[in-house]
């Protein structure tokens, strides 16, 4: 078998790996509030949300993938070795999924594949290969590149805390002085809110997937153009539905229990908020971190309400691991790399 085509496959099956283990870590983020609500047992929550899950990455478009698959530039660099780097980064991304998961703390996904693909293009190749974007942002106000995930991840945690905040408010407004029965309702709405969650997740997520393996195709020279073929679009609904029905229960006991006990008005107005910011940075293009906005929501609903009671150790604890994911996934991707690097010198 030809090298490169080898190699593709390679590189395309330990991606479609992570769009599962994406799936599996991110599943607590979507399902974590109904069941903690007592609105749905967890194998319900957990078919609506795969369905919906499913359809996302089918019907969401391809924005996302777009701005994942070109903040590296690989033209001048061999076909083999650029794939190489991609496999490392990758297997870097997946080992601080799955170890998160392991302690049960949420990070994100998209931090992790950011910082494990920059990781071995930079010890590789240079620093030069990244498509950083921050002078053309400072000097013209247009995000691309590195600038445009960081920016989509850095600030949608804010508008998560913020939104959640006020819709809280308005809602808590609305239903004063009403009485138990509209828990009732409130947990019905639920499932059309883990529905819109799951389907804006599927859409912003499994797009990041698309976006490596169709970069994949072009530099091994199966594609004319960046353009993302349907096959890779359903490969990466199916790997990131399957990771969803897997699930990842120690994560559904952090966002679920660990920051702010919640009752069914908290959990509709977090998915709400959830879904809605999630959605729209889809549609503009930019690479959110679902675990980033669900928490940040989640947070901001306990403030507005009595701030006392969110558990803030739990909140550090979160935003100590974003802050880490980056750098962290990046280290994990130059040791697969050298790892990689040291097989090839020994077995030739």
């Amino acid at each position: 078998m030809d090298t490169t085509y080898g190699l593709a496959i390679a590189t395309i099956i330990i991606v479609l790996f992570f769009d599962y283990t994406n799936g599996f870590h991110d599943a607590a983020n979507i399902v974590a509030q109904p069941i903690a609500s007592r609105a749905m047992k967890p194998i319900t929550a957990v078919l609506i949300v795969a369905t919906f899950e499913f359809l996302g990455p089918l019907l969401g478009g391809t924005a996302v993938a777009n701005t994942i698959g070109k903040f590296i530039d690989m033209s001048d660099v061999q076909g083999t070795v650029s794939m190489t780097i991609i496999l490392c980064g990758c297997l870097g991304a997946i080992f601080w999924n799955l170890a998160t998961w392991y302690y049960g703390i949420p990070s994100s996904s998209s931090h992790a594949l950011v910082g494990g693909l920059i990781g071995p293009v930079v010890i590789s190749v240079g620093a030069g290969h990244v498509i950083w974007g921050f002078d053309q942002f400072f000097s013209t106000g247009k995000m691309t590149g590195v600038a445009k995930v960081v920016i989509a991840l850095l600030l949608s945690p804010v508008v998560g805390f913020w939104a959640g905040y006020i819709v809280h408010r308005l809602v808590s407004f609305l239903l004063r002085g009403s009485k138990p029965v509209v828990n009732k309702y409130l947990r019905l709405g639920q499932i059309l809110s883990s529905a819109g969650l799951a389907f804006s997740h599927g859409t912003n997520d499994a797009q990041k997937s698309m976006g490596i393996i169709t970069m994949v195709l072009l530099m091994g020279g199966f594609i004319p153009e960046f353009e993302v073929p349907f096959w890779v679009i359903l490969a990466c609904a199916i790997a990131i539905t399957l990771g969803i029905l897997s699930g990842g229960w120690r994560i559904v006991r952090t966002i679920g229990f660990g920051i702010y006990k919640i009752r069914p008005m908290h959990a509709l107005n977090g998915q709400v908020t959830s879904a809605s910011v999630i959605f729209t940075a889809s549609l503009l293009g930019g690479p959110v971190s679902t675990t980033h906005v669900t928490s940040s929501g989640l947070m901001g609903i306990g403030a507005s309400e009595r701030a006392k009671a969110v558990h803030w150790s739990k909140a550090r604890e979160i935003v100590t691991t974003w802050v880490l994911t980056i750098p962290g996934s990046a280290i994990a991707g130059v040791i697969f790399y050298y790892i990689f690097k040291a097989g090839e010198f020994v077995f030739g």
